[in-house]
């Protein structure tokens, strides 16, 4: 690959976003406004929290197709929690919850949903896309079983906050998802299970002769991916004041979006967090400036189909020249 080629690579998502923003306040005057920018920024804040962890996945040359599912099933796990508590009948008990610990519930809860994608990946050599697909109806279906196919609302302000509020002057769920980058890149990039994951992904033989434990390593990210969706869920409830059982339908395609154009290879090995957070604001300036500009949602999810294939194009395109 040339010179100019590798910089034009390296530079192509930022090159795209400014490109798209131009266009787009070329086309409606609401684009460049304060207030459509925060919403731009809230409505991304979620993406990018299912986004990083998806990331994790597709470096060890993995996926998580079931990310939308979780999400939706750790958000109304929390506010179930939070709202109703746990009856046992047979025993006349009653247990109830703090917000935090209804929301630790949630976390936990989709913790241990990717680890146990991470172990039948591991343990029973079932493919990724495969197990996961799997977990997708799963974690839905149990969805529908804690809610009853109803919305649980209503849970008052402190659970609000955390979709709705602002904290020096920037919305809450900014903030977490600046915390939740922020942390992921420390992890790949300056911690022994940052180095495993990217060594996993470009030689899975390879990494497991130098002594890395590939099964400990894919079960780790794998429960952070379940965990990241998680604190997705409990944003968008919050936000909603109401966990949906239909939430988090489509969410996987946007996340897979945003770390594809982010320039995350998906062979693995290959791709940054901050490419991410690039590819998710893309994501996000784009359903943004198709909603503004009245573009019917089906012809949205044809844009960003589209999107993603030209993306991995790009991708193969570049991989193959250098």
């Amino acid at each position: 690959m040339t010179l100019n080629r590798q910089h034009f690579a390296k530079f192509q998502s930022l090159i795209a976003l400014v490109v798209l923003c131009i266009v787009l306040s070329c086309l409606s005057d609401k684009f460049l406004t304060v207030d459509n920018g925060w919403n731009v920024m809230r409505q991304i804040s979620v993406n990018i929290c299912i986004a990083v962890g998806m990331t994790l996945v597709v470096l060890t040359s993995g996926i998580d197709l079931s990310v939308g599912s979780v999400l939706a099933l750790c958000g109304a796990i929390t506010a179930g929690l939070m709202k109703n508590g746990i009856e046992v009948h047979s025993s006349n008990l009653y247990i109830g919850f703090t917000l935090l610990g209804a929301i630790l519930a949630g976390l936990f809860t989709g913790a241990g949903v990717g680890a146990f994608n991470g172990f039948a990946i591991t343990r029973f050599k079932v493919p990724p896309f495969v197990a996961t697909l799997a977990m997708l109806t799963i974690a839905r279906g149990l969805t529908l079983l804690w809610t009853q196919g109803f919305p649980i609302s209503v849970f008052g302000e402190k659970f609000g906050y955390i979709g709705t509020g602002w904290f020096l002057g920037i919305p809450v769920p900014v903030w977490i998802s600046a915390i939740v980058v922020l942390t992921a890149v420390v992890i790949t990039m300056k911690t022994p299970l940052g180095r495993y994951i990217y060594a996993i992904g470009g030689n899975e033989n390879a990494a497991k002769l130098s002594g890395i434990n590939i099964s400990k390593v894919k079960i780790i990210v794998y429960s952070m991916a379940g965990a990241l969706a998680a604190v997705g869920g409990l944003i968008v409830t919050s936000r909603l004041d109401s966990a949906q059982p239909n939430a988090g339908i489509s969410y996987e395609l946007d996340a897979i979006a945003a770390v594809v154009i982010g320039g995350t290879s998906l062979s693995g090995g290959k791709g940054t967090i901050w490419g991410t957070v690039l590819g998710a604001v893309i994501i996000g300036v784009l359903n943004n400036g198709l909603v503004l500009l009245n573009v019917s949602p089906f012809w949205q999810q044809v844009v960003k189909g589209g999107v993603i294939l030209l993306a991995v194009i790009i991708d193969k395109a570049n991989s193959k020249s250098e």
